[in-house]
């Protein structure tokens, strides 16, 4: 695990980077940061379908400029604190999700399973697509593919 920068702390293009500061958790910043990413949701999910997508949209723009210009500024790519892209990972694999506790844990653990096991071609994302792009793009991928079980398991549940 790369050493927490003060920058962090500092510098507000890091600390959203660093997912309001979640990423700077000791272990597991990735889950820390996905579970940040779900208090903006509760506001989000109150959006209708074609605000919510525009919601991604930008989010997703300005995820790419932040992760990688604080991966340059740290001088580390794709450092394990940068969860801006689980934040939208999160929230892609929750567009158009049924309301309710359950469909958002049902969420979460979906999206962190992809995320960590990284089927293909999330791993191919991840390790062949550099800069915002490439840390922004496996989180992406990993929010597709749980979006689609999410949404099956909600098809066949309800």
């Amino acid at each position: 695990m790369n050493k927490v920068p003060a920058s962090v702390w500092r510098n507000p293009i890091h600390f959203l980077a660093f997912g309001l500061g979640s990423g700077a958790a000791p272990w597991a910043p990735g889950t820390f940061g996905t579970l940040a990413a779900v208090i903006p949701y509760f506001w989000f999910q109150q959006l209708s379908t074609p605000w919510y997508l525009l919601m991604l949209v930008v989010t997703t723009l300005i995820g790419i400029w932040l992760c990688d210009r604080t991966s340059t500024d740290i001088g580390v790519h794709d450092h394990g604190g940068i969860v801006w892209d689980e934040f939208v990972g999160f929230w892609l694999t929750m567009f158009m999700a049924p309301a309710g506790w359950e469909w958002i844990a049902v969420g979460f653990i979906l999206f962190r399973i992809f995320d960590i096991i990284k089927p293909w071609p999330i791993k191919w994302a991840d390790q062949k697509v550099s800069g915002g792009l490439g840390i922004m793009l496996d989180d992406i991928l990993a929010g597709i593919y749980a979006l689609i079980i999410l949404q099956l398991i909600a098809y066949f549940w309800i």
